[in-house]
């Protein structure tokens, strides 16, 4: 009887010193994920961002204000970032990123091609993300393009459904015969958009020219011609033609030959009708990119560059009101100043 006993009691403890056995494993499992769990968000690191904007103007101005609410919302008091504005300066967008990447600054944003190129050529190391560029491979002369971009640049594109523009100038306009597309041909995202909108404005019959500027102080001879011999004007998303929006409204309005724009802020300033995406998103997508990089170690080289994915037709009713044009029902206006 007592062998028995004994053999219980000797059956109970190993029993028990298995369940401990596993006790403890479990519990070294739950610190080593909640270590793990740490060192990926590490709540105590402050991380300094840079932002180059190529110029004040509302669309880039709003993509910046996307961005910082986007990474204060995910990094709170553990992000410091600076916001630069080149003035429409390229040779200013290259000082800005070589003082970012000189101050060691974890990631730098960029905001439109120009800062995005500059930031490009100042670094190879530092996580770049960018805003406002219509498309990437043009922007950085990758011919093999596979949706990322191989370097350390990722971030969101403001490029609309050309093919859906060139339907709208049509369903618009659909008597018009001679189309001119007004951009900087300093810019490589314009250079594209006018591509592809020749293409599918070629297909709807119209014969299409372009009319380049080299920069702001050839703006007003290039409209003058373009009006002269244009029924309808589309200005692609265009910086530079952005800042003088003001300029080519006073020439076309004039000369009573409507503009469909690339983007709410252009239209805003000159045009009659967009197929217009929000600025606010895709800059507030881009600081949800930087926080992956930041805080997950997310390899720009290989994240994907990120598209909008609604859009909105809007009207500038000031415009419309002066040209004596009436836009469809499901078009939306936009607020105006």
């Amino acid at each position: 009887m007592k062998k028995i006993v004994s053999s219980l009691i000797a059956l109970s403890l190993a029993m028990s010193l298995v369940a401990c056995g596993t006790d403890a494993a479990k519990e070294k499992e739950a610190a080593t994920t909640k270590t793990e769990e740490t060192a990926t968000t590490d709540d105590s690191k402050t991380y300094n961002v840079g932002v180059i904007q190529l110029v004040q103007h509302p669309a880039l101005d709003t993509a910046t204000q996307g961005f910082t609410d986007a990474l204060k919302e995910k990094l709170g008091d553990n992000v410091n970032i600076t916001v630069e504005n080149a003035s429409g300066d390229n040779a200013t967008c290259a000082t800005i990123a070589n003082t970012f990447v000189s101050d060691n600054v974890d990631l730098i944003m960029a905001n439109a091609t120009p800062a995005l190129q500059a930031c490009e050529t100042a670094t190879s190391t530092i996580p770049i993300v960018a805003t406002s560029i219509t498309d990437y491979a043009s922007a950085l002369d990758i011919e093999d393009w596979s949706g990322a971009t191989g370097v350390n640049v990722t971030g969101t594109s403001d490029l609309a459904p050309l093919d859906g523009q060139a339907e709208m100038l049509h369903s618009l306009f659909p008597d018009a015969k001679e189309v001119g597309l007004i951009y900087c041909s300093g810019e490589k995202n314009s250079l594209y958009q006018a591509k592809e909108m020749t293409k599918y404005l070629e297909d709807y019959g119209y014969n299409v020219t372009d009319y380049t500027f080299a920069d702001s102080a050839d703006v007003g001879t290039v409209v003058q011609s373009a009006c002269g011999a244009s029924d309808v004007i589309y200005v692609p998303t265009d910086n530079v033609a952005a800042n003088a929006a003001e300029t080519i409204n006073n020439i076309a309005l004039t000369a009573k030959v409507p503009i469909i724009a690339g983007e709410e802020g252009i239209c805003k300033g000159c045009g009659i009708a967009t197929l217009s995406i929000s600025y606010y998103d895709i800059g507030y997508n881009a600081g949800l990119m930087a926080y992956e990089i930041l805080a997950n170690g997310k390899d720009p080289a290989t994240y994907e560059i990120e598209y909008a994915t609604e859009f909105t037709k809007e009207y500038n009713p000031k415009i419309a009101e002066a040209l004596g044009i009436t836009l469809p029902d499901d078009y939306v206006a936009i607020e105006m100043d």
